[in-house]
Order: structure tokens, then C-alpha cells, then sequence
């Protein structure tokens, strides 16, 4: 029974469809529910096997990142004026993934026209390991942040050294932190 939850799994991921090239990440998930064809025999099965299963989906669905954020706060647009000034004085690259702020939706969100019909017109949170200033939902990496929290994220590191050589190159900066993080990898679509 394990061996056809496995190949359930591997036919799950290889059958996700990669986000548009247009952007450099990835989008929030949408659900889908997947049976298998002997899905009443599969209820009978015990806990410790259904645990195994979820704890190699997490493993490959998910990655331990440290997030290094310059500031938190509600509005976007105080935040995006920040953003732009550490552009300027610390010289770091932005990269809004193509999403800006929609006031109708409160909302960061792609364009509602966007390439990529899934995700139009919804917050896209960015995912991948990455050296960019943008602005995202702290919620995406901290479970206790409130919703709506946004955060100037600095970057997204794969060790704990780099993100506090990001966090110490943004001088003594009383707003700025950083933490690690288990960040969704996994298909999106």
C-alpha cells in the first residue's frame, strides 16, 4: 500500500505543470483532492503509514529557508516608498513578479488580465531562494503573522550564514529581521 502512495505522489509531481516563465516564482497553492482507484480500501489503512506518506510529501513539498525582511507593516504603499529607498541606497534589485497593488481587492495581486489564468488577479507569494527586494504576506513564511501583514522581504536564503550576511549589509536597521522559515516549494498548479 505504501508503494502506491508513492507512485501516486511521483505521478502527482511530475504531472504539475511549471509557472509561466514569465515570472522567477511560484503562486499559492490551490487544493486538488487525488483518490486512488481502491479509494475504500485505502480508508482501512493505519495511521503510522498515512503519517509516512505526509512526512515525504512535506519533505518534498516543502524547504527550510531563512527569510530576511526590512520592515512589516499594513500599508503598501509606505512600504513600497522603503523599498525603493533601500533600491537606491544599498543597491539592491527589486522584483515585483509582475504583481502590484489592487486597491478594489486590497490586495497584492497580478494583473487581473495576467498570462497565467489561474493565478490572475491573486497574490502570487514568491517561494524560491533569491538575493530581491519585494514585497509579499508575512503570513506566507510565519504561521503567527496576522493576515494582510506585509513584509519588505530581502531576500530568501538556503543557510542561515547568508541571511545574516543580508540582514548585517542593511546596516542598524531597527526594523529588520530575519527568521527561518518552511516555505511551500511544491507544484502549483
Amino acid at each position: 500500500m505504501k508503494t502506491l502512495y508513492l507512485l501516486l505522489l511521483i505521478c502527482i509531481i511530475t504531472s504539475c505543470k511549471p509557472k509561466p516563465a514569465k515570472t522567477n516564482s511560484d503562486a499559492k497553492v490551490k487544493p486538488v483532492k487525488v483518490l486512488p482507484a481502491s479509494y475504500k480500501s485505502t480508508q482501512t489503512l493505519q495511521a503510522s503509514a498515512k503519517d509516512s506518506v505526509q512526512s515525504e510529501t512535506d519533505t518534498i513539498n516543502y524547504a527550510d529557508y531563512y527569510v530576511v525582511v526590512a520592515d512589516t507593516g499594513r500599508s503598501y504603499n509606505t512600504l513600497r516608498g522603503k523599498m525603493f529607498d533601500l533600491n537606491k541606497s544599498l543597491n539592491i534589485l527589486i522584483d515585483t513578479m509582475d504583481r502590484g497593488y489592487n486597491k478594489t481587492k486590497d490586495l497584492i495581486a497580478l494583473p487581473d488580465n495576467y498570462d497565467d489564468e489561474m493565478y490572475a488577479g491573486d497574490y502570487y507569494p514568491r517561494r524560491s531562494v533569491s538575493d530581491f527586494l519585494s514585497l509579499e504576506y508575512l503570513n506566507q513564511y510565519k504561521s503567527d503573522a496576522k493576515e494582510k501583514t506585509i513584509a519588505l522581504v530581502r531576500g530568501i536564503y538556503e543557510t542561515k550564514t547568508s541571511a545574516d550576511s543580508a540582514l548585517l549589509a542593511m546596516g542598524q536597521s531597527k526594523t529588520a529581521f530575519s527568521f527561518k522559515a518552511k516555505v511551500y516549494v511544491g507544484c502549483m498548479h
